[in-house]
C-alpha cells in the first residue's frame, strides 16, 4: 500500500499505481500510440504528481538507439561556404524544430570530403539514429552508394533519373523556369544564368532557365559560373560585367549570388531593375531586406524539412516511402 507522501521512483512503482504493466507505463511515456489515449494521460498525470521522469540515456541504450539524428552539410564543391549561408541557417532551424517536435536531438556536421568514405565512417560509428543530408554538392555518388545500406537516410536536394537517393527538394527545373519566363515576359532579352551548374540543383534550375528562353524563342541565354560565397560571387560578376556587355536580366543560382549581384550591379554605376533586372533563388529571410528587395523563387525550408523528418522516421518503422517535389513559387519585389 502506497503511503501519502511516498514518491514513485521506478516503471515499477508507477505500473503499481497505474495498475497497468511496466511496459505499458514506459510505451506511454514514450507517447507510443499503442497506448490508449486516456491510458497515456493517466500514466503521465501520475508521473508528473511523483516528479518522475525516465532516464532517456537508459532506455535509448536498451532499445539501441542514441536520440539523435545527423544532419550533414557535405561542401565537396564549397570548401569556404559555412554554415552562417542564410539558406543553410532556415533549413536547418526548420530542422531542429522538426526534430524536436520528435523528441530527437540534431547532431550538425559540415563536412569537407578528403576521400570517399566519409559517409560510410559517419553512419556506421553509432552516433545517431538517421542522417538527413543537406545538398548533394559533388559527392552524389558518394551518397547513392551508402543510401543503398542504410535506409534511414534522407537528402535535400534533386531528385535525378538513375539515382535511388530518397530525397526532399523544390522542383528546381520549374524554379528556373519561372524565374527566366518572368525575365522575359519584361521584355529583357539578354538573360545570363550565375551559378555553378555542376551542382545538380542549380543544373536543374539551369536547364528550366534555358527551357524558359527556348519556349519564347529568345536569344540564347548565356551562363556565368560562380562560388555561391558572398565576396567570391561579387568578385565574378564585377569582373565580368566590367569587362563584357551586361545583361539586362539575370537568374541566379541562389539568393546569396543575387545580393552580390545587387551590390556588383551599383559599383559599376547601374541601376536595378532599370538596367538590370535580378532575379534570385530560395527567398532566405534577408531578401525582403534588401534595396531594392529582391524578387525571387521561393522554396518552402519548413516544409521540406518538415516531410524529410516525416520520410525518415517513416523509413525507420520500415515503411516504403518515395521522393517529394515541392512546388517553388515566384516572389515579387523590386528586382525584376
Amino acid at each position: 500500500m502506497w503511503m501519502k507522501r511516498q514518491k514513485a521512483s521506478s516503471l515499477a512503482d508507477l505500473s503499481a499505481l497505474a495498475g497497468v504493466s511496466i511496459s505499458t507505463v514506459s510505451r506511454a511515456l514514450a507517447d507510443n500510440p499503442l497506448v490508449a489515449v486516456a491510458t497515456r494521460d493517466k500514466i503521465k498525470r501520475l508521473a508528473r504528481e511523483h516528479d518522475f521522469q525516465i532516464n532517456v540515456a537508459a532506455r535509448n541504450f536498451r532499445l539501441q538507439r542514441t536520440g539523435a539524428v545527423g544532419v550533414i552539410l557535405p561542401l565537396g564543391h564549397e570548401a569556404e561556404q559555412h554554415l552562417t549561408d542564410p539558406f543553410f541557417m532556415s533549413l536547418i532551424a526548420a530542422l531542429a524544430d522538426a526534430l524536436s517536435d520528435r523528441g530527437y536531438d540534431l547532431l550538425l556536421s559540415r563536412v569537407i570530403p578528403s576521400n570517399d568514405q566519409w559517409l560510410k565512417a559517419f553512419v556506421e560509428s553509432g552516433k545517431v539514429d538517421g542522417v538527413i543530408i543537406v545538398g548533394q554538392s559533388d559527392q552524389i555518388d558518394v551518397i547513392e552508394t551508402v543510401s543503398a545500406n542504410y535506409a534511414p537516410l534522407v537528402v535535400w536536394g534533386a531528385s535525378i533519373a538513375g539515382y535511388s537517393q530518397l530525397t526532399v527538394g523544390s522542383d528546381n527545373f520549374e524554379g528556373g523556369r519561372l524565374a527566366a519566363q518572368h525575365l522575359l515576359s519584361q521584355g529583357r532579352k539578354r538573360l545570363t544564368f550565375v551559378g555553378n551548374p555542376a551542382v545538380p540543383e542549380f543544373e536543374a534550375r539551369f536547364a528550366g532557365f534555358n527551357e524558359a528562353i527556348a519556349q519564347a524563342g529568345a536569344p540564347s541565354g548565356a551562363v556565368l559560373p560562380s562560388h555561391v560565397t558572398p565576396e567570391a560571387s561579387y568578385a565574378t560578376i564585377r569582373a565580368n560585367f566590367k569587362d563584357a556587355t551586361v545583361p539586362d536580366g539575370i537568374v541566379a543560382a541562389s539568393d546569396v549570388i543575387a545580393l552580390s549581384a545587387l551590390r556588383a550591379i551599383a559599383d559599376l554605376g547601374l541601376r536595378v531593375p532599370d538596367d538590370v533586372a535580378v532575379v534570385g533563388y530560395d527567398d532566405v529571410f534577408i531578401a525582403k531586406q534588401t534595396m531594392p528587395a529582391l524578387t525571387t523563387i521561393r522554396q518552402d525550408v519548413v516544409l521540406g524539412a518538415q516531410m524529410m523528418v516525416d520520410l525518415l522516421f517513416r523509413r525507420v518503422a520500415g515503411e516504403k516511402v518515395t521522393s517529394i517535389s515541392l512546388q517553388p513559387t515566384l516572389v515579387l519585389r523590386a528586382s525584376a
